[in-house]
């Protein structure tokens, strides 16, 4: 696992000092996106109560949704690489999901453990 702990600490830090600097100066190809908008707009609507969606809410989720997959992989990365691998493996998402209190949300669907 990552040890000591501050470096998990400074490895986000970073991450998100990037990711910001990214932001601010970027200037979005609004006809692009790494995640498909009308899934994720399908998603908002899978909610009953959601009777209508403003064309910018879909391009907010979708960028939520790339750094919420950026942080969680940069986390499962260091595990990876504490356990000397080079390959992430879905062990390494599962712990960098048990770790932080952040992704409690998710307990219910991690994978067991059955090796």
């Amino acid at each position: 696992l990552v040890e000591p702990h501050q470096e998990l600490n400074d490895f986000l830090e970073s991450f998100w000092t990037r990711q910001m600097d990214f932001v601010e100066r970027d200037n979005p190809d609004f006809r692009t996106y790494p995640l498909p908008l009308a899934r994720i707009k399908k998603v908002m609507k899978s909610d009953e109560e959601v009777k209508m969606i403003s064309a910018e809410a879909p391009i907010l989720f979708s960028k939520a949704c790339e750094l919420f997959i950026s942080e969680l992989t940069c986390r499962a990365w260091l595990i990876a690489e504490s356990n000397k691998r080079r390959t992430l493996q879905k062990s390494d998402v599962a712990a960098a999901i048990a770790l932080s209190d952040m992704f409690d949300f998710l307990i219910d669907i991690l994978p067991r453990d059955d090796d």
